[in-house]
């Protein structure tokens, strides 16, 4: 058994100014964009969203701009198993989760649980 919930939303930006990107997205959508703290991130700026709120992120990416979704779970190998299944293909490794793409061709990233509310709110599967 383990647990998944959609966990956030991530706007992929194809820019050379990550900065611009997330300011737009900041002052559009009002949450503050907050500085990169870990080197590994240089490409990714976190919106400032409460703890059981969805994940927001701007994404630097090498290919056209898109808006994913994040599945989190407390079962990484589980939960991308059930995903296939479901029809869904695993694309890549990156770090900690995992790049798939829908039977719809929508990529998607099965990423580890991070919401507070996550023991409380997510689907638990058999």
């Amino acid at each position: 058994m383990h647990r998944s919930q959609l966990g956030g939303i991530i706007i992929d930006c194809d820019t050379e100014d990550l900065e611009t990107a997330a300011s737009f997205w900041s002052a559009a959508l009002g949450y503050a964009a907050l500085p990169t703290v870990k080197p590994e991130d240089k490409n990714y700026v976190s919106l400032d969203t409460a703890p059981h709120d969805l994940d927001l992120e701007v994404q630097k990416v090498d290919h056209t701009p898109r808006v994913h979704i994040d599945i989190e779970t407390d079962d990484m190998e589980a939960e991308v198993t059930r995903l296939e299944k479901l029809g869904a293909k695993a694309i890549c490794h990156i770090r900690d989760w995992r790049v798939m793409e829908a039977p719809t061709g929508h990529r998607f990233c099965v990423v580890p649980a991070q919401r507070s509310n996550f023991e409380k709110e997510a689907h638990i599967w058999p």
